[in-house]
């Protein structure tokens, strides 16, 4: 209430309920995960954590309305910048907030500085300046969002304060994607609360209604609210998950270093010893242990005794197993190689994968760890709607994928990939792999065929994809040019795609 009886109009963040009390939400996910992981014993990242969950809110509403220790504003890098949030922020502080912002001289990128809150409910308010989103720059925008977050909570940890609201950093106008975003938010305030929980009692994710689908959607992955959800999540947890403090990780940017280069690790084999069973007949090799008895599975389906749903679990499981692998695997070596990256989106909105077989020297690399990276990369992405640009450019006999990997990668690899891969855009073909192509889409695997097109030219590909969506080799582009002519920035569309 107010000196006069009227209501007050902010709200008291200690009356909000937390995360941790909110109901449970029916997870988007099946049993047949579920019951994998529970079996398994597979521990999430983010464990399920009673005390973190109770520190966390997620609250519909205006950020400038909440009574809390400070909020976080999202600004440009003069800390003048127009938005929803920003304009709310200084209706309500009054003129002295600009008279303040004012001795700041701006805020980097990344960076977080602090004012009065005014005639805020909140003491203070946390300026921070969130990037610019570019497909092709992905990587730094990764790196400055958590930049955002972490230097908010470090400076609230510094001044002591005990709550901290926070609007959502990535705004609509800066381009970043919400569902990215919002993942980097919630793991990086999750490991700061992990190191420095006793610090701070509250954190407020302040959302409108359209943020709010995406929050209750991740939320469970970073804070399961119970050992099954979290168990449920585990899957859809993205391959980058952050380092130990929620900072996005560049697989070809880590160094390992040993002491003996080549010696096994000191403790191999303790942990050999600790399994109370005799390994040694199974081999070293990474996969040697994942499939299971594949002659006794194959016999079984054989005969009819394995139902439909105990083989799609069965299938399951092993996928899972290779994913778990494949993010405690060092993959330095293959990242290096730059045959597998994301780049923009096709002219439908669906995020674009880039293959470059001229990168993938098969007779030199371990190609079952070439397959774990495949999955590290693509199980985030093949979550939503994907096209694949494959470019089959100058490569040489020592750089073609066999028919045996890629059917073993085709069923290793979880539905998910398939239902969602629309579209593969197979660019400068052969006469020889398109041959190779239609052999292997006819008689080694089933719902490919119609999703193959062959391209001969970036002129077709143009019309699928727009050119500012896709980082190409320099080479593709010099191929391109020698051959059809130099490519213009647009293109009439082509009947082919």
């Amino acid at each position: 209430m107010d000196p006069l009886g009227a209501p007050s109009q902010f709200v008291d963040v200690d009356t909000l309920p937390s995360w941790g009390n909110s109901c449970e939400e029916q997870l988007t996910t099946s049993d047949t995960a579920a019951e994998t992981y529970q079996e398994e014993t597979i521990r999430s990242p983010f464990l399920y954590n009673k005390d973190i969950n109770g520190k966390v809110v997620l609250w519909k509403g205006d950020v400038a309305l909440l009574n809390c220790t400070a909020i976080v504003n999202t600004s440009n890098e003069s800390l003048t910048d127009k938005n929803p949030v920003s304009e709310s922020i200084f209706m309500l502080a009054g003129p002295d907030l600009k008279e303040d912002l004012q001795k700041l001289r701006g805020c980097r990128t990344g960076e977080a500085k602090l004012t009065k809150g005014f005639n805020l409910a909140a003491r203070f308010i946390i300026h921070t300046v969130g990037p610019k989103y570019k497909s092709r720059y992905r990587t730094a925008a990764e790196s400055s969002l958590y930049s955002c977050y972490r230097n908010v909570l470090q400076l609230a940890k510094e001044q002591s304060m005990s709550s901290v609201g926070f609007c959502v950093i990535n705004s609509a106008k800066r381009g970043y994607p919400l569902e990215d975003a919002t993942h980097i938010a919630l793991r990086t305030v999750r490991r700061f609360l992990e190191i420095h929980g006793e610090t701070i009692e509250k954190v407020v994710f302040a959302v409108s209604e359209l943020e709010e689908a995406t929050y209750r959607k991740l939320l469970p992955l970073y804070f399961p609210r119970s050992l099954k959800e979290e168990s449920c999540s585990l899957p859809y947890l993205p391959a980058d998950i952050g380092n130990a403090e929620g900072e996005p990780v560049v697989p070809e940017r880590q160094i390992r270093i040993s002491e003996k280069p080549g010696a096994p690790e000191d403790n191999q084999e303790e942990e050999d010893e600790g399994l109370g069973v005799d390994l040694s007949f199974i081999g070293s090799h990474a996969f040697a242990r994942m499939e299971g008895d594949i002659d006794k599975q194959r016999r079984l389906i054989l005969q009819g005794q394995l139902s439909e749903a105990a083989l799609q679990k069965q299938h399951q499981r092993n996928y899972n197993r290779w994913l778990c692998q494949a993010r405690s695997e060092d993959l330095s070596d293959i990242a290096s190689l730059k045959a597998l990256y994301q780049t923009g989106v096709d002219n439908c909105g669906r995020t674009v994968m880039v293959v470059v077989g001229r990168n993938i020297p098969v007779t030199l690399i371990d190609m079952d760890k070439a397959l774990l990276y495949f999955i590290h990369v693509m199980d985030h992405i093949a979550v939503k709607e994907y096209v694949l640009v494959y470019f089959h450019t100058l490569t040489s006999e020592y750089n073609h994928l066999d028919s045996d990997f890629l059917k073993k990668l085709y069923d290793v690899v979880d539905v998910k990939y398939k239902r969602n891969l629309k579209a593969v855009y197979f660019v400068h073909p052969t006469f020889r792999s398109k041959v190779s192509t239609w052999f292997f889409t006819t008689f080694s695997v089933s719902g490919l065929k119609d999703k193959i097109h062959h391209v001969d030219s970036l002129h077709q590909l143009f019309s699928a994809i727009s050119p500012e969506q896709i980082d190409f080799p320099p080479f593709v582009l010099e191929y391109d040019a020698r051959e059809n002519g130099p490519y213009y920035t647009s293109y009439p569309p082509s009947p082919d795609l």
